[in-house]
């Protein structure tokens, strides 16, 4: 208490920072304090921030002034770009204000926005103030940007230190506002063992964000929202002031046109863009707003390279592109307008967005500048020269490089393309030039670089990789690659932590982060995987500054001693990034203004044709196959539907490679030149329309079909495996092929543990002239495999057929849905406080070099198949912990890609019914795609004839053609499952062990799976019967006709009086009781002339729920011919007076229609409502108790124990076993139906309630998702608690149907009896409700009870309303309901009170989305 008190005292005592000087900002004087901690101040250069001389600028300093003195929180809504944020550090530096700073993204948790924990050396525990409690703490500025992209519940977090100044910390402390602090009594006992410290007093709050809509992201949080002072940025205003006049030798002369030009038709989009009023809206530009930094790009390159007179269409075409690059997915009109505006400007005419033109490049790039030398001025600055255009100077630009030898430019153009891929590994085409230029322009001028691919998904080589390594390598730069993936967190890309030997925690950089340290060129490859998390490194590609672990920060600019004394670091100048995109999403799905304002875009360029065939002409591949590829797959690549390109094959320039290298080393192979392309674009899978174009696009280019040949089994030799040549009559030659054996020296271990041991493989033809085209993949051209097909094709057995001949060992992984790339890479374990790493089998094989199979690649997530794609296409990973993998060691740790590591990727085909992911857009083309089928007519004979020979030839024969017509029929469309060789081969087995058992039993193990389809039975049998296999029975009828025999007959003989007299409907039990015997009662179990359901006589049948006993034939067929024909007349006047109310009249429609308008306007809200919980749904969670990931904070304690499960890993929440993934929310709805709703409906309670059931069944039927939601309404009157209105299972109500729903609330409260349940009915809602397996319940109920006059207590309700905890219940209470006061007293959130029935819609509506969206 004491030491409190004197702390308090202290502080009291402790001297204001001295006063340095007064800031005078419009009609505010502002006294600047010295800061106490300098190293937490701007540190960035002046040309960061803002310019003060700007009267945009001044006025919006000014408000944050203003906000700053009342002490208010600032809530600054901008397009996204850096205006804000410099707006922000520009304050602080004007203010003199030390500042902290948190870039949100979705990983973002309470860890970082309050306390963080770790070990320290000895096992002790430690709080770590997170950014938002040092600045609170310390009276600093914190600036929080992006806060549309903190997951929903985040930000609350901080709502009490927002609007009281106070938090409660993990290790005690509680943070309270000053005032209060100063009130504390030390001495109370209450405060003994609590720590207390005030609020700063000039703690405040910046947040940034986008606002919501346009752009996307998150809503705020209302109550967050409201604790701020909302500030707009003006789009335009950002624009300009980011941008200064071009600088030019004379100050007198003007900006060039271009750059005046632009900047006019920039602005006028931007306006353009905004609509304010509905007229506006409906005539909305189609040009989108041009990015934020679009003027400043412009003005650095028109100030560094002047622009010609003129410029070429494709220069101006690739210059509006690198301004604004969203363009390349934007509607045509979007293009065509700006054209228009470029012309009208005076500009020129603008060339297509495709960039592709006539093929031909004159090597320049951006303006018509062209790369003409590059020199080295010092150790990491090089002088870079730019040929002008025509009539205009060189331009020298001194650009940051890195230490390594340079690449000499210009590059020897004069070369032949043999010698330039002898000596470069590439060749220097003018287009490859010209995007080097593009690049290196860029790079000058001190942007990171965005590599965008076409909008196009087919097209030649961009030249990627390439392009990255030339560009590190004519500048001497390191390169370090970073392969981004969905499931990578915001804080992994920055930072990894890890522990130490003692057990301590500590924080390690990560590969980016020492990227920006040693001035490296960082390669992030997949950039467009990773979604808004690349935005939280906005402020490092931008500002060059970066927060770290606990108060470290990259900064601009800072001195020794903070480098050394106050955890600043300074970006290396000569750090640069070039990011690239995986291509397995649209442009449209991740190319956003935000990425375009981090990054200077620069679009890519396929080949043309006549580089794509040099490129092709290095293989040694015939000219003639070269033209003939190429002529394909310009129709390919053209004519293919998107979608098909997407989800299947590009047809790319890699994969053209791939067939010449095939061509090159077999020449004979050339006449199954069809088959080779078929492979690579998956022609099997194709759907039927694409099919047709591709017969169509083969016979165009003279490209044939051949017939297959056959191929001998192979044989095994004394040094390697022999596949004989194969024989046909399309084959003019062959030769045979040799593949040499694995040496069991290079891997011993392997050798005799993971080489697989078949016991039986059946040989046969066409299998064998796969495993020749695999080996030929694997051993001789050292290609990466996929695999896909049928289930039950072979493709497990194939492969490890092969490795078995080929003495290769392998290993195996299956993925499944919730594999993680953690997982394949190793296993991670936590012994006595130390992590431990475990190689996963995919390591082990990269470092042993053995064949790795990855089973069901198809069931995994896109983004974890996509580390293969780099892996194949590179030979490059960067696992989780730091290491590297890589073809050839450059660091200490690097793991080396064994030159024998091989992957195959087995998968099913894509589509239905297999339901795969589409992996293969995320592959790219680094992979030998394989088709496996089924084998041929021949083939499958002699499998079956190996497996079974003491079958007859006629029967295995007709076996197989009657599965080649089964697989048909499935293509077709006729069958839905595809029958394959496995299913065909367990029939052969069964035969061959069971010889006496019918064939129909034999075949119900395949068929049994579809009994419920009768159409599908019958195309069964008649395939079957056409080859002349002749089966009595399929389906259902096999399963009875074979069980027959051992079911016993069961009938109900009734006692007592059977006779019968006349049909009649009976009396309805109103307690529905079971009745059988009698002849009285409606709905009996067992009855004579009453309607029921196990009768003789009665006209109808009536089913009431109860068990049934079915009168024996006997009885049955004992029944008077008059009294049959009384029965069936009146079953059919029944029937025809039911048929008749089925239709609605006009009146009943003007009545509906009526009710529907009334509440129109609440089924459109509460639609939307519905609709957009889906969202909220797919949102990950913390998935805790894991055994890799993060370390949980709450399990450290546990972690120092060494139990394994400390870690959490960001996911969708697990569903309980056996449970869909998603559950539907269980609602039901219960309205009052009693006498007194009719008895008043003058004030129009009844016709509120219909207009409310009206918008409850209409809003549920235009969801798109209905199983979501399982909803029913019940009525209660005074009869019955529970009366159906709708039924859960009955929800596809066509008009009438809702009508008729309508019209029975009325009629029943019309003939009702007076009473109450409105107690009895909530208890058995409640209770129903809550058996469903539901992720949520719900109960609304309506009543206008006289609580008084059926002695209903609070209690009552009270007891049946919370009966269940688990679900939610409301009462809305009208009539003489609403008259009760101590309804919302007794019920609070529970029980409302509605004195204007015309707010019954409203108020209902209302509840159910608050009960909903939780």
């Amino acid at each position: 208490m004491a030491e409190r008190r004197l702390n308090q005292i202290l502080n009291e005592l402790t001297p204001s920072p001295p006063v340095i000087g007064t800031l005078k900002l419009g009609n505010i004087s502002y006294d600047i304090s010295a800061s106490l901690t300098p190293s937490r101040l701007p540190h960035v250069a002046e040309d960061t921030l803002l310019d003060t001389s700007d009267n945009y600028n001044l006025d919006n300093l000014h408000f944050l002034l203003q906000k700053y003195l009342l002490g208010q929180d600032i809530f600054l809504l901008s397009q996204p770009g850096p205006y804000a944020r410099r707006l922000a550090l520009t304050f602080c530096s004007l203010i003199n204000s030390e500042y902290e700073f948190i870039a949100l993204h979705r990983d973002i948790g309470e860890t970082e926005l309050k306390q963080g924990r770790e070990i320290r050396e000895g096992g002790t525990l430690v709080y770590v103030d997170s950014a938002a409690v040092r600045a609170v703490k310390h009276g600093r500025i914190l600036i929080i940007e992006g806060i549309e992209k903190a997951e929903r519940g985040i930000m609350p977090v901080l709502n009490n230190l927002l609007e009281n100044r106070e938090m409660n910390l993990d290790d005690g402390t509680h943070i309270v506002h000053p005032h209060q602090w100063s009130t504390l009594d030390a001495s109370s006992a209450a405060l003994r063992g609590k720590t207390f410290i005030p609020a700063h007093k000039n703690f405040r709050v910046i947040a940034i964000a986008a606002p919501v809509p346009p752009y996307p992201g998150y809503p705020l949080d209302p109550p967050f929202r409201s604790r701020f002072q909302a500030r707009f940025v003006d789009p335009a205003g950002a624009l300009l002031a980011l941008s200064t006049p071009p600088d030019s030798s004379a100050p007198s002369l003007p900006p060039p046109h271009l750059y005046t030009a632009l900047r006019e038709i920039i602005l006028t989009a931007q306006f353009a863009s905004e609509a304010r009023h509905t007229l506006d809206a409906a005539a909305k530009s189609q040009l989108p707003a041009f990015p934020q930094t679009a003027l400043a790009k412009l003005n650095a390159l028109v100030a560094a390279f002047p622009p010609p007179p003129r410029l070429a269409p494709e220069h101006l075409a690739r210059l509006v592109l690198s301004l604004h690059p969203a363009l390349l997915h934007a509607p045509f009109m979007a293009w065509a307008m700006l054209a228009r505006q470029i012309e009208e400007a005076g500009l020129g005419t603008l060339g297509s967005p495709s960039l592709v033109g006539d093929g031909e490049s004159d090597g320049a790039g951006l303006l018509g500048y062209t790369l003409q030398q590059i020199e080295r001025k010092d150790e990491r600055t090089v002088r870079i020269t730019f040929a002008g255009p025509e009539g205009m100077p060189a331009i020298t630009l001194g650009a940051p490089t890195g230490p390594g030898p340079l690449l000499t430019v210009p590059l020897p153009s004069s070369d032949t393309p043999e010698q330039q891929m002898r000596n470069l590994g590439f060749i220097a085409t003018p287009r490859v030039l010209g995007l080097l230029a593009y690049m290196l322009q860029a790079h000058a001028l001190g942007w990171d670089v965005s590599y965008i691919p076409p909008a196009q998904l087919a097209t030649a080589s961009c030249s990627t990789a390439t392009l990255v390594r030339v560009f590190c390598a004519v500048l001497g730069y390191e390169g370090e690659d970073v392969h981004l993936y969905k499931e990578l967190g915001g804080r992994e890309i920055v930072m990894r932590r890890r522990i130490e030997e003692g057990g301590a925690t500590v924080w390690e950089p990560s590969p980016l982060v020492e990227g920006v340290w040693e001035g490296r060129l960082v390669h992030m490859d997949g950039i467009d995987v990773v979604g808004p998390t690349a935005g939280s490194l906005a402020r490092l590609f931008q500002d060059r500054e970066l927060e770290l672990w606990e108060t470290k920060r990259i900064v601009q600019q800072a001195s020794e001693y903070e480098k050394a004394s106050e955890g600043l670091s300074v970006a290396h100048p000569a750090f640069r990034v070039i990011c690239t995109a995986s291509k397995s999403l649209p442009l449209k799905d991740w190319l956003s203004d935000e990425h375009a304002n981090m990054f200077f875009p620069v679009v890519a360029q396929p080949m043309s044709p006549v580089e794509e065939s040099a490129v092709l002409t290095q293989t040694g591949c015939p000219t003639g196959v070269i033209r003939t590829l190429l002529a394909f797959a310009e129709r390919y690549r053209t004519r293919i539907a998107a979608d098909t390109v997407q989800k299947n094959r590009r047809l790319g320039t890699r994969a053209l490679v791939r067939i010449a290298r095939r061509v090159a080393r077999f020449p004979w192979e050339e006449s199954t030149l069809r088959e080779m392309i078929g492979r690579a674009i998956l022609a099997e899978f194709v759907p039927r329309t694409e099919a047709m174009s591709l017969d169509e696009m083969f016979e165009e280019t003279e490209i044939t079909k051949q017939t297959p040949p056959f191929n001998p089994p192979p044989v095994v030799q004394e040094h390697g495996l022999l596949f004989p040549e194969p024989t046909g009559p399309s084959l003019l030659s062959t030769e045979p092929t040799v593949i040499p054996f694995f040496d069991p020296a290079e891997d011993p271990e392997g050798f005799a543990s993971h080489v697989p041991q078949m016991e039986h493989f059946y040989d046969n033809s066409l299998q064998t002239g796969l495993m020749r085209d695999l080996a030929i993949d694997l051993e001789i051209l050292g290609e990466h495999l996929v695999l896909l097909g049928n289930q039950g094709v072979g493709k497990n057995k194939i492969v490890d057929r092969l490795c078995q001949l080929l003495h290769r060992p392998r290993e195996y992984i299956q993925l499944h849905r919730d594999t993680t790339v953690n997982q394949l890479l190793f296993q991670t374990v936590l012994e006595h406080g130390l992590i431990k790493y475990t190689d996963s089998p995919l390591l082990r094989a990269i470092t042993l070099g053995r064949v790795i199979i990855i089973d069901e690649a198809d069931k995994a997530a896109e983004h974890v198949v996509a580390i293969f794609r780099s892996l194949a296409g590179h030979g490059q990973l960067t696992l989780p912990d730091g290491r590297r993998v890589r073809r050839k060691k450059e660091r200490e740790d690097d793991i080396v890609v064994h030159p024998k590591f091989r992957l195959v990727l087995l998968a099913n085909r894509p589509g239905y019914p297999f339901l795969g992911n589409h992996f293969l857009q995320v592959l790219g083309d680094n992979f030998s795609c394989h088709a496996v089928t089924n084998p041929d007519m021949q083939s499958e004979r002699k499998i079956l004839s190996q497996l079974a020979p003491e079958l007859s030839e006629d029967l295995v024969l007709r076996l197989v053609a009657a599965f080649h017509d089964l697989r048909s029929a499935y293509e077709n469309g006729s069958l839905t499952y595809p029958y394959s060789l496995r299913e065909l081969i367990n029939v052969v087995r069964h035969m061959r062990s069971y010889p006496n058992d019918p064939l129909e039993a034999t075949l119900r193990n395949v068929f049994d799976f579809d009994v419920y389809k009768p159409d599908t039975m019958e195309k069964l049998a008649e395939i079957l019967d056409h080859h002349g296999l002749v089966v009595k029975h399929l389906g259902i009828d096999a399963a009875r006709e074979a069980a027959r025999k051992k079911i016993l007959d069961i009938k109900f003989e009734p006692k007592g009086d059977t006779s019968l007299s006349e049909p009649k409907y009976g009396k309805d039990d109103p307690d529905n009781k079971p009745h059988f015997g009698g002849n009285t009662w409606a709905g009996g179990t067992g009855g004579r002339d009453t309607a029921g359901l196990g009768g003789r006589g009665g006209h109808m049948r009536l089913f009431k729920g109860h068990d049934i006993k079915q009168v024996s034939d006997k009885l049955k067929n004992d029944v008077p011919d008059h009294i049959k024909e009384k029965a069936r007349e009146m079953a059919r006047q029944e029937l025809a007076r039911r048929l008749e109310e089925l239709d609605m009249t006009a009146g009943e429609a003007r009545g509906y229609g009526a009710l529907l308008t009334a509440v129109e306007a609440h089924i459109s809200r509460l639609h939307d409502l519905l609709e957009n919980l889906a969202a909220r749904e797919e949102e990950r969670v913390w998935v805790k108790r894991q055994t890799d990931g993060e370390l949980d904070d709450n399990r450290l304690t546990e972690g120092l124990t060494g139990e394994a499960t400390v870690y959490k890993r960001r996911g969708m929440e697990k569903p309980e076993l056996g449970r869909p993934q998603i559950k539907p929310k269980r609602i039901r709805f219960l309205f009052d139906v009693s006498a007194s709703m009719y008895r008043f409906q003058y004030d129009g309670r009844l016709k509120r309630s219909m207009e409310t059931a009206v918008m409850l069944m209409e809003t549920f039927d235009r969801l798109s998702r209905k199983d979501k939601y399982v909803w029913d309404i019940y009525g209660h009157s005074g009869d019955s608690p529970t009366i159906p209105l709708v039924e859960a299972s009955e929800q596809d109500l066509e008009l009438r149907d809702r009508w008729k729903i309508v019209e029975k609330m009325e009629m029943i409260s019309q003939y009702t009896f007076a009473g109450d349940y409105t107690v009895e009915a909530i208890e058995k809602a409640v209770d129903e409700v809550a058996k469903f397996d539901a992720d949520d319940w719900f109960v609304i109920a309506v009543t206008d009870a006289n609580f008084g006059r059926y002695d209903i207590s609070a209690d009552d309700l009270q007891r049946v309303m919370n009966r269940q905890p688990k679900v939610h219940t409301a009462l809305i209470c009208i009539g003489e309901g609403a008259e009760a006061s101590w309804i919302p007293q007794k019920l609070p959130g529970k029980g409302f009170r509605v004195a204007n029935t015309a707010d019954i819609p409203t108020v209902l509506r209302s509840i159910l989305s608050t009960m909903v969206d939780r």
